[in-house]
């Protein structure tokens, strides 16, 4: 039975920051790839940053690109994705993801979490 459970998300100003993490239990997941996506209302779910195991390769969307950093702990088996300058337009529910390999496609992730909603006001 494997879980994600991601935390941290809530409301923040226009440029301000917030850290979101994403504690995943169940399943020995040495090797597993992480990821970030989101979902605006309206929108379909995209792609923001994804990190390897070892954390060596990480990969942002370009929207997220500078301004958000992806990292992991893998000894506490739990990513996080530090947002900085946080505009309104990545106002979002924020979703965790595994995959064995690195990707930046949702289909390719074998395991979600709930996720958690970031409000960026103006």
């Amino acid at each position: 039975q494997v879980q994600l459970v991601e935390s941290g998300g809530g409301l923040v100003q226009a440029g301000g920051s917030l850290r979101l993490s994403c504690a995943a239990s169940g399943l020995t997941f040495m090797g597993y790839a992480m990821g970030w996506f989101r979902q605006a209302p309206g929108k379909e779910r995209e792609f923001v940053a994804v990190i390897s195991w070892s954390g060596s390769s990480v990969y942002y969307s370009d929207s997220v690109k500078g301004r958000f950093t992806i990292s992991r702990d893998n000894a506490a088996n739990t990513v996080y994705l530090q947002l900085n300058s946080a505009k309104p337009e990545d106002t979002a529910v924020y979703y965790c993801a595994l995959h064995r390999l690195l990707s930046r496609r949702a289909s390719d992730f074998a395991y979600w979490g709930q996720g958690t909603q970031v409000t960026v006001s103006s």
